[in-house]
């Protein structure tokens, strides 16, 4: 456990942050003072670090703007789902030449419609283990059962024309337990007909990657940040943490 390491770094009067055996120890004022870049050995203690709370150092990062920014939570996307519920689906895209679609009312008070599009291949529903599906109406704990099952869930709403993307700040895809954002200020989004151009593939992978290009989302990675504050007797430096 990371957290408990880091609190057990803190308690030692003295740690040794890395393993570069063939270097001789520098102090933190040299590096200060020297320009990067540098490879360096230190022993120093670690006086800070931050974020306290390890789930708080997963982000989301674009690569094309460079924006980093939190990792909305569950809530904001019940929300958004809550939002577009009220929006009935339009007949008149179900069931084209590339998904099947189901529609039934819930059992619950408000008897809210739920659309499943399930796209084909080669004109055939696929097992669900390989199927990609769009859901318009569904709560949130209605899409994590179907995550369960299916392989790719894009939520979606009707216009006149076309499905179309929920507002980028929900999820625009979910495979298992993963969710995936697009960046709104790099991102195109396109109507889901582009999908099916990877449909008519001879062996639709549905990889995240692929369904943002053809989408025209920008897709975020997660990163993992960590800011950490070392001293030793000549100075104290700050180190930061950023990898995929």
């Amino acid at each position: 456990d990371l957290e408990m390491h880091l609190e057990r770094c803190q308690q030692l009067s003295v740690t040794v942050l890395t393993d570069h055996q063939d270097l001789s120890n520098t102090e933190l004022k040299t590096i200060i003072n020297s320009t990067a870049p540098q490879q360096y050995r230190i022993r120093a203690k670690l006086r800070t670090y931050k974020p306290q709370k390890l789930h708080q150092s997963v982000k989301l990062h674009c690569s094309k703007c460079n924006s980093l920014q939190e990792v909305p939570d569950r809530d904001n996307f019940d929300f958004i789902l809550r939002g577009c519920a009220g929006t009935a689906s339009n007949p008149e895209l179900h069931n084209t030449s590339w998904y099947e679609s189901v529609t039934w009312t819930t059992q619950d008070q408000k008897q809210r419609e739920i659309t499943i599009h399930f796209v084909k291949h080669d004109e055939m529903l696929q097992q669900p283990e390989d199927t990609l599906l769009m859901i318009e109406g569904g709560t949130l704990k209605e899409i994590w059962k179907l995550s369960k099952r299916f392989k790719c869930i894009i939520p979606v709403r009707s216009t006149e024309d076309d499905l179309e993307l929920l507002d980028l700040s929900a999820p625009f895809l979910l495979r298992g337990n993963v969710k995936y954002y697009g960046c709104k200020q790099c991102s195109t989004p396109k109507p889901m007909k582009n999908l099916s151009s990877l449909a008519a593939e001879q062996q639709p992978s549905w990889e995240p990657t692929e369904l943002a290009q053809v989408l025209g989302i920008e897709l975020l990675q997660y990163v993992f940040i960590m800011k950490f504050t070392l001293v030793d007797e000549t100075g104290a430096l700050n180190a930061y943490l950023f990898d995929h």
